[in-house]
């Protein structure tokens, strides 16, 4: 997929650091795009000419499937779908509240879930679903036990799913990157970050990101960002 012109790409989370960067990028290679946000607000300041917008709230179990219904009769097909919306939260496991643990199951397991499930009967056989994870898949800490959980859930849901994809000529592409300067941290739904050394450059991750989505890859870890 390595010319975009005449393809059609889904960004969730389109108003966030990385996502804003994702689609930007895409845009400049020629795709046409859905974007997300989660308020006709946030997505005033999507700044990419002719993008076709979607209030998304991946809380509500509709959501998903509305929005790739909404794409679908938008630009009449769907290439690739990339979901780069996120919540994290902190703290050590027996002080996280309930709702805290529901929003963090929601947003970065069941939304996912739901948008997977609602793409794959949708994408254009040779597309590619991506989900954005995160380093604590592969190496959970403490401090962040529920939301380690809750990325290992869904990086197995992704490579689980990707094998059944197969069979469609569908590429299911689980991306883990490490920390990054999203300023994801300081909107923490909950708890405070701990001390963390400087992350990634979003703009090289948002990069990478393209790449393997447009290229063959079939799975991007932590340490394919190296």
């Amino acid at each position: 997929m390595t010319d975009l012109n005449g393809k059609v790409f889904v960004v969730v989370g389109a108003t966030g650091a990385l996502g804003s960067r994702i689609a930007g990028l895409l845009a400049q290679r020629g795709a046409a795009l859905t974007v997300t946000g989660t308020s006709a607000q946030s997505l005033a300041s999507v700044s990419i000419p002719g993008a076709h917008t979607v209030v998304t709230d991946l809380r509500l179990p509709d959501d998903p499937r509305s929005l790739i219904a909404a794409a679908k009769a938008q630009h009449g097909r769907i290439d690739g779908v990339i979901n780069a919306a996120g919540v994290v939260a902190f703290g050590p496991l027996a002080e996280i509240d309930d709702d805290t643990v529901d929003d963090l199951v929601l947003i970065d397991f069941l939304g996912p879930l739901r948008l997977l499930r609602a793409a794959l009967g949708e994408v254009e056989q040779g597309g590619v679903i991506a989900g954005i994870s995160a380093v604590l898949a592969e190496s959970p800490m403490g401090g962040m036990a529920t939301y380690s959980a809750v990325k290992s859930a869904t990086a197995a849901l992704f490579a689980a799913a990707a094998k059944e994809a197969r069979r469609n000529k569908i590429r299911v592409l689980d991306i883990r990157p490490p920390h990054t300067e999203t300023g994801l941290a300081e909107r923490a739904i909950a708890g405070t970050a701990p001390k963390m050394p400087t992350g990634l450059d979003p703009d090289a991750v948002a990069q990478r990101v393209v790449d393997a989505v447009t290229g063959d890859e079939r799975d991007v870890p932590s340490s394919a960002f190296a």
